[in-house]
């Protein structure tokens, strides 16, 4: 087991984005587990610290197996048994918690993509003595709801960041593509290009029907041709825009959140111009670092503030660079 010290200085230095980019871990997973209740779950992976991670991952969404990756791997370098869980469906998720709770875990890590569903069920586990870190979304309500942590990317800023490489690269009209609905994140993200970019239009997919949200992409290029840029919020999405701007015969080019193997393979071909990369495993893994800390060393981290995993810019130029760590499923 590491001690306290060296404990200390991994979580430095990781919370700096620094060891994570190097360091080994699984392959990336396929399937994204999902139980209605922790005593469901997979075999944990051992040690005298339990902790949940619940997310609002969907099945088989390949960022979120990144995530998993993340948590999976930090509970077996630091001896603690970690048990993943995730449902998109934020009542679902509440429940998920509320169970982990009754199970008296010694600690969670929550994604909020829908705070107020989740607000009374992070606040029990905070009144029944579980220390919280929260991930990825909500982070402007993740100090008010108890949480010791939080720990992803500010999606406004990643947004306007976005929104800024592409008026950078020629673009006049975006379309920004949210998946989710009821997702604040995603909106944020939108938000923030436009503030940046200027003229955004949205459109409303379904990440679970991507036939149908290809289809949804196509009709919107083919209604107005004067799209020339599209900005997909998951790796998955940006695969299925690509392929519906061919079929329109559109101009538009693709930028997207987050890296995946497809999105990996479109930057070195040129089909998509960049990733907005979050470094999800980091948001897997730091939590756990951050927990364990906590509880045996009373640490806290961030000062009140996120603890940033981006955003960082992946495009041709740094494209070699990355691409073996998300092959592994570590990107």
């Amino acid at each position: 087991m590491f001690s306290i010290k060296k404990l200390a200085g991994v979580a430095a230095i990781a919370a700096t984005g620094l060891v994570l980019s190097a360091c080994s871990g699984p392959s990336a997973d396929n399937s994204t587990s999902s139980s209605s209740a922790p005593s469901a779950a997979a075999p944990s992976t051992g040690g005298p610290l339990k902790i949940a991670v619940v997310t609002h991952g969907s099945a088989g969404d390949a960022f979120w197996n990144v995530v998993k990756n993340g948590a999976e791997q930090a509970g077996k370098d630091l001896n603690i048994g970690v048990d993943y869980f995730a449902d998109g469906d934020p009542g679902n998720q509440a429940r998920l918690i509320d169970n982990a709770v009754a199970q008296k875990v010694s600690g969670l890590v929550v994604s909020m993509a829908n705070p107020q569903a989740l607000q009374t069920s992070i606040q029990n586990a905070v009144k029944a003595g579980i220390p919280v870190v929260t991930i990825n979304s909500g982070e402007d309500s993740s100090a008010q709801f108890g949480a010791i942590a939080h720990v992803g990317q500010s999606e406004g800023l990643a947004g306007q960041g976005a929104g800024q490489r592409l008026k950078a690269a020629g673009k006049t009209k975006l379309l920004c593509v949210i998946h989710e609905a009821g997702n604040i994140g995603q909106n944020q993200r939108c938000d923030g290009a436009k503030q940046t970019f200027g003229n955004v239009t949205t459109l409303q997919v379904d990440i679970s029907n991507p036939t149908d949200a290809q289809a949804r992409i196509r009709g919107a290029l083919q209604s107005d041709p004067s799209i020339d840029a599209v900005l997909a919020l998951n790796s998955q999405v940006a695969a299925r825009a690509v392929d519906a701007a061919k079929e329109a015969s559109s101009k538009a080019q693709v930028a997207t959140f987050d890296l995946n193997a497809d999105v990996v393979a479109a930057i070195k071909a040129g089909t998509i111009l960049f990733a907005v990369d979050q470094q999800q495993y980091e948001q897997g893994y730091l939590p756990i670092v951050f927990l364990k800390l906590y509880k045996e060393n009373g640490n806290t981290i961030g000062g009140g503030h996120p603890v940033q995993t981006g955003p960082g810019f992946v495009d041709k130029t740094t494209i070699d660079t990355v691409a073996p760590y998300a092959e592994r499923g570590t990107r």
